[in-house]
């Protein structure tokens, strides 16, 4: 894969798409937004962008990543194309693409990737990818998230009533995978310590989880370092803040007004630390709090356990990784 620098400042074709870094059909294109700050869409030109399938054509999926992450998986977008559902994926300002790209204060887009103080901005991104997608042609659009992503997924959807036909969510986070002491306590002190210093550092996300992935440290997938680095980025109190007022917005519930499917690994396994099923257990999210947070989205929520699967069920190993998406195209095709 090309590294994170290469093609950043390549010539924009007609409707302001570019090459993509993953190289081939792949495109991308900036999505300017309030204040400066750029999110990049990406998708796969040689799929073909114009709506299609049965009837007046199925709708178009648009793909949110998590934390300290990115679109990479072009494995998920083929399997959506063969399906005959145009794909497009967002890299959220501040992550992957958009890492250094707009020029606005006060967001500083190139500081302290992935950090933001509010999630709602989040909402500018998504409106601009909506807005994108239906200059292109698609009137109707399916979401799909993953962890923080289908977090910031499930808050717009609730936000936008009859804007989505379908919310996607894979092991979304709706709660802090933590002890008692840190979900309520300590939770109530980054809310104070988030408001008045923002950027302190709190704490790191466990390495293991991305080394199991990467092609360097013998996993399956070779995503670019510079953007999912090993090591991920520092956890800062006012991106933490802001995740946990998420949190109690889901514990309270919502009312998204389209139909939610909710999948997650069958199980749990240890958050910290090096274990044999890292590939094979959701290590990042508790998945108990995946599956109670989510009959409180709306009224039409249906949960799918994923055995064997990884906390990215799309990057989790056969058979799980294409049980995953079976389950997503069947339930997609049966509700739109």
């Amino acid at each position: 894969m090309p590294s994170a620098t290469d093609e950043r400042d390549g010539t924009h074709e007609q409707g302001g798409w570019r090459p993509d870094v993953l190289g081939g059909t792949w495109q991308a294109r900036d999505l300017d937004l309030p204040g400066g700050a750029v999110a990049t869409l990406v998708r796969d030109a040689a799929a073909g962008s114009a709506p299609v399938g049965p009837g007046p054509g199925r709708p178009a999926v648009l793909y949110v990543h998590g934390f300290i992450d990115y679109f990479f998986q072009t494995h998920v977008a083929e399997a959506f194309a063969a399906r005959g559902y145009p794909f497009y994926a967002l890299d959220l300002r501040g992550y992957g693409r958009s890492i250094g790209r707009g020029t606005g204060a006060p967001s500083r887009p190139d500081d302290d990737p992935n950090f933001v103080t509010d999630l709602a901005v989040y909402a500018q991104d998504l409106d601009a990818a909506a807005r994108a997608l239906r200059a292109e042609g698609h009137e109707h659009l399916v979401v799909l998230g993953h962890s923080t992503g289908g977090l910031v997924a499930s808050l717009w959807a609730d936000a936008r009533p009859g804007r989505v036909s379908a919310l996607v969510l894979n092991s979304p986070w709706f709660d802090l995978n933590r002890s008692w002491l840190y979900r309520g306590p300590v939770t109530q002190v980054v809310d104070v310590v988030g408001r008045v210093a923002p950027r302190l550092v709190v704490g790191h996300l466990d390495e293991h989880w991305a080394r199991a992935l990467h092609a360097s440290t013998g996993g399956e997938w070779d995503f670019d370092l510079a953007w999912k680095p090993l090591e991920g980025f520092p956890v800062r109190a006012g991106f933490l803040r802001s995740v946990r007022r998420a949190h109690r917005r889901v514990a309270k519930g919502l009312a998204v007004d389209c139909p939610v499917l909710v999948l997650a690994s069958a199980r749990s396994g240890p958050a910290a630390g090096w274990h044999d099923a890292l590939l094979t257990t959701d290590s990042v999210l508790d998945v108990e709090h995946i599956v109670s947070r989510a009959a409180r989205l709306g009224d039409d929520v249906t949960v799918v356990a994923v055995e064997g699967g990884a906390h990215d069920l799309a990057l989790s190993p056969e058979p799980a990784r294409s049980t995953y998406l079976r389950e997503v195209l069947d339930w997609l095709d049966a509700r739109t």
